[in-house]
């Protein structure tokens, strides 16, 4: 009984592999952040590594992606993450929400709540984990866009409102 349960597991493992995930991979830059928003090449080296593969729609793939249903389980990050933030269409939004989105890169990463915990503690993303430093030019610069908004836009088109 237990080498049939273990052969009906071993086949579906198998046969689970030729069921493929579409990729997470653009070239349109049309709404990319940095379109409007002033984004150094430090800050956006680092956006690259650390936010890019789950908030745009641009992953850098690991090797384990291929391998269901690991893919599966990436593939349901990236769209989670991409709902909650893509700086790839981060413009296409209303000044409201990107206002709400920069406060909430804020809190996040100030929080240390981004990148998820389970994602650099494991290993899985060792290059997401944030230095005090990169935390603060992350920080900053999300208070700097902030401030331009409310500089350069009347104030009741910040207000989100869901």
């Amino acid at each position: 009984m237990k080498k049939q349960v273990l052969l009906v597991f071993v086949v579906v493992l198998v046969l689970i592999q030729f069921i493929k995930v579409e990729k997470n991979e653009s070239s349109d830059l049309s709404y990319e952040i940095s379109n409007n928003y002033p984004v150094s090449n430090e800050l956006s080296q680092l956006l690259k590594v650390s936010c890019y593969d789950c908030h745009s729609n641009n992953t850098l793939y690991p090797w384990y992606s291929k391998i269901q249903p690991v893919a599966w389980w990436l593939d349901h990050h990236v769209q989670d993450g991409k709902k909650h933030l893509n700086f790839s269409e981060f413009t296409k939004s209303r000044i409201a929400v990107q206002n709400h989105k920069f406060e909430e890169i804020i809190e996040m990463v100030e929080d240390k709540e981004m990148p998820l915990p389970s994602y650099t503690y494991v290993g899985l993303h060792p290059e997401a984990n944030l230095t005090d430093k990169q935390r603060e030019l992350i920080v900053d610069w999300g208070k700097n866009q902030m401030s331009y908004l409310k500089a350069n836009f009347p104030e009741d088109s910040l207000v989100f409102r869901r």
